[in-house]
């Protein structure tokens, strides 16, 4: 799929949906999160922009990243709606062509998955080289597939956080794993609609 196709695709996906005027955060952020003091974060497919909202809240600086103009432009009028556009940069990146700048102490990059071709291993390794030492990448991906998923692909397969971090291929003595497991949760898709799906949760910390 070419990258005008992809953009299509997000920014359909995006438009077909009601633009939420508080969206929450992803409970895997704030569990893993709440206890960090704020620093700088860079939020890697920020979809809605609850996960920005949520820590421009609690006093981060927050870069936040999509490849949909729909969703950019979304989160640049949620945060400047909710007093945050001080906290808050939204911008627009094809993360197979482009990375945002800077160095950040955590970036999150929340079921980073899509049906166009994204190296995400390249995408993931740039983001660990991104960080402050310290600083820590947050990588939660699908184990499971919900029902409005928009991959209902029978055959899918879904990476384990440590086969996730084998593939970034990270020097053990500049970063280390500090969590790697695949929790259960009810979750709430479009119109209410629940379902059990698992999350695959990869934590890694730059140490040098």
């Amino acid at each position: 799929m070419s990258t005008t196709d992809a953009v299509t695709f997000w920014d359909g996906l995006y438009a077909a949906r009601p633009a939420p005027t508080d969206p929450r955060p992803n409970v895997r952020l704030t569990e893993t999160v709440e206890s960090l003091p704020p620093g700088d974060a860079l939020d890697l497919g920020c979809g809605n922009g609850g996960d920005a909202l949520w820590l421009a809240r609690r006093g981060w600086r927050v870069t936040a990243v999509d490849i949909s103009a729909v969703a950019v432009e979304r989160l640049t009028g949620l945060a400047r709606s909710h007093g945050l556009d001080d906290r808050i940069t939204a911008e627009r990146h094809d993360l197979q062509e482009s990375f945002p700048q800077g160095a950040f102490d955590l970036i999150s990059a929340h079921y980073l998955h899509t049906p166009h071709d994204l190296n995400r291993a390249v995408v993931l390794r740039t983001a660990a080289h991104a960080l402050r030492t310290g600083g820590r990448l947050l990588v939660v991906d699908h184990g499971s597939t919900a029902p409005w998923s928009w991959n209902q692909d029978p055959d899918a397969r879904y990476p384990s956080p440590l086969e996730v971090a084998a593939g970034m291929g990270l020097d053990p003595a500049a970063w280390t794993v500090e969590r790697a497991y695949a929790p259960r949760r009810i979750a709430t898709g479009p119109g209410g609609r629940k379902a059990e799906v698992t999350d695959h949760v990869l934590l890694v910390r730059r140490t040098a």
